[in-house]
């Protein structure tokens, strides 16, 4: 599928594009449930971005050592399980995204994407786990079973597809004030096809978003508690000092997400980027068939593509 393209339709479109590429959406059943049926079979909602290309091609990440990066294979329960121990990505290290495989798995606080008819409610998220190997993703994804002390032998199954586009970071500037926007078009499913699981997800057909990034050390609110405090991301100073004495930054660069442990605030702006920001969104061209999708390349029989394929829950 690639990175697809993008084109301004208004000569006046205050955009600026920071980062291209793919992104992957998935769910996973809650313990116990063999399959969903609806949103209230759903434990969690997952984003994964692979950054292709930006307007720096040489992006900052965390110390591959630092993090589930650094974890040792016996300890990729944490992963799993996405309540694990381990504290944030910390250190830095260049990452050339035009040449070197880069992955962000990322978790959802709930289970949706933000409603796109509330567009004053954040919702919140973090990244999970930054990794350069394709492996360390399809573990996340994979199901398990454990046994615990009050319940006896659990079983989470594999999360399932079911949704694959293209997405841009972007800067915004509208008035005096800059903001950054996650948007997003998918091409799987197709947007004939039925997508009953996508609208129970909120996963429209394209999207866009305000994205701000929370200062890590602040406390955590009744509506958002956020991370532990050793699982928050450690910034490098100049990222650090985006902030300021503000609680949230706009995602400028987006090196920000490449730290596990930071915490971002979506708020829904709209469902027709072109209308509200001026830019045309386009996967690249093709039927949209199995054999296009990267998403089946990268993660393989992983995770079930029932939802991404044909729309219908699994």
């Amino acid at each position: 599928m690639g990175q697809g393209q993008e084109h301004k339709t208004r000569p006046q479109s205050q955009v600026e594009i920071q980062e291209r590429g793919e992104i992957f959406f998935f769910y996973r059943p809650k313990v116990g449930k063999e399959e969903a049926h609806s949103s209230d079979d759903v434990q969690r909602l997952y984003l994964v971005l692979r950054p292709e290309s930006g307007e720096r091609s040489v992006e900052q990440k965390q110390d591959p050592e630092s993090g589930k990066e650094g974890a040792k294979k016996e300890e990729s329960d944490s992963v799993k399980h996405g309540s694990g121990s381990s504290e944030g990505g910390h250190g830095s290290k260049l990452v050339n995204i035009e040449k070197e495989l880069l992955l962000r798995f990322i978790v959802m606080g709930r289970k949706s994407l933000p409603d796109p008819r509330e567009k004053s409610r954040p919702y919140w998220g973090f990244v999970e786990m930054v990794t350069t190997k394709v492996e360390d993703v399809k573990v996340a994804l994979a199901g398990e079973e454990y046994d615990t002390s009050t319940r006896g032998h659990r079983r989470n199954l594999p999360a399932r597809a079911v949704g694959e586009g293209v997405y841009r970071i972007l800067r915004h500037s509208p008035g005096k004030k800059m903001h950054t926007h996650l948007i997003y078009k998918l091409e799987f499913p197709p947007e004939d096809m039925e997508n009953e699981t996508q609208e129970s997800l909120n996963i429209e057909h394209e999207g866009s978003f305000l994205i701000q990034i929370k200062k890590p050390g602040q406390h955590g609110t009744s509506q958002f508690r956020g991370l532990q405090n050793k699982r928050k991301a450690v910034f490098p100073a100049h990222l650090q000092g985006q902030f300021g004495q503000k609680r949230y930054c706009p995602a400028d660069p987006p090196d920000f997400l490449n730290y596990e442990g930071c915490e971002f605030l979506l708020i829904s702006a709209s469902d027709d980027i072109e209308e509200e920001l001026g830019l045309e969104l386009k996967t690249d061209e093709g039927e949209a068939d199995e054999s296009c999708s990267d998403l089946i390349k990268t993660f393989g029989e992983t995770a079930p593509t029932s939802a991404l394929l044909r729309g219908t829950w699994v």
